[in-house]
C-alpha cells in the first residue's frame, strides 16, 4: 500500500501528478486523448482538503457542477485529487458507486463521467502486483471527471480506441516494474 506524503502542499501534490500525467500517462501513451487537454491547458487540477467520504462527495459535486457549467475550451477535464481522504483502495472503490450515483443524482449522466486512479490501483482477478494495475496507479487517489462530448470527439479521432486496454498492458508489461520505478512517478517527497 502506498502512503502519500501528508505534508505536500497543493503545489507539490500537483506538481506529483502533472509529473505522473506527463511521463507516464502522456509519455507512455497510455490514453491517446491526453495530451491535447494537457498542451491546451484544459485540464482543472483540484486538491480536495476533504478528510471524509462525506466532505469529498460535496467537492465532488460542486466540481461537477463547475465543469458542467464550464466552456470545454477553458476547462475540459478535472482531476479532483484527495490525498487525504479514501487512501485504501477498497474504500476508495466503493466510493466509486457514490461518485457514480451523485452523477446521475444531479442530471448529469450523459453529459459527465468519473474514471478512476489511485496509488493501489487493482483491476478485479488481479495479483496486487500485476504490472496491468500500474495503468490506473497514480501519485494519489484521483477522480477523474470526463466530459462525455470530448470522449466521443475524442473516440471518433482515433478508430483504434477499442484496442486502448490491451495496448496499456502489452506496455506495462514491456516496462516492466524497473521501468515503472524510473519514471519517478509516484507523491510528492
Amino acid at each position: 500500500m502506498s502512503t502519500p506524503n501528508l505534508n505536500a502542499d497543493d503545489d507539490q501534490i500537483i506538481a506529483a501528478t502533472e509529473r505522473w500525467l506527463e511521463r507516464a500517462v502522456i509519455g507512455l501513451n497510455l490514453c491517446p486523448f491526453a495530451k491535447a487537454v494537457h498542451v491546451k491547458k484544459q485540464i482543472r487540477y483540484v486538491v480536495s482538503p476533504a478528510t471524509s467520504p462525506e466532505q469529498l462527495l460535496e467537492t465532488l459535486m460542486d466540481e461537477l457542477q463547475l465543469l458542467s457549467d464550464s466552456d470545454p475550451e477553458a476547462i475540459d477535464t478535472t482531476l479532483l485529487i484527495h490525498p487525504f481522504v479514501l487512501n485504501d483502495f477498497l474504500d476508495y472503490n466503493e466510493f466509486l458507486d457514490v461518485a457514480d450515483a451523485a452523477v446521475e443524482d444531479m442530471q448529469l449522466d450523459g453529459e459527465l463521467q468519473v474514471a478512476s486512479f489511485h496509488p493501489d490501483y487493482q483491476f478485479a482477478e488481479t495479483d496486487q502486483n500485476d504490472i496491468s494495475n500500474y495503468t490506473n496507479r497514480a501519485p494519489y487517489p484521483i477522480l477523474h471527471l470526463l466530459r462525455e462530448d470530448s470522449i466521443e470527439r475524442a473516440v471518433a479521432a482515433f478508430p483504434e480506441a477499442a484496442e486502448i486496454f490491451d495496448k496499456n498492458i502489452a506496455t506495462m508489461e514491456q516496462l516492466g516494474h524497473e521501468g515503472w520505478d524510473k519514471l519517478d512517478v509516484g507523491p510528492a517527497q
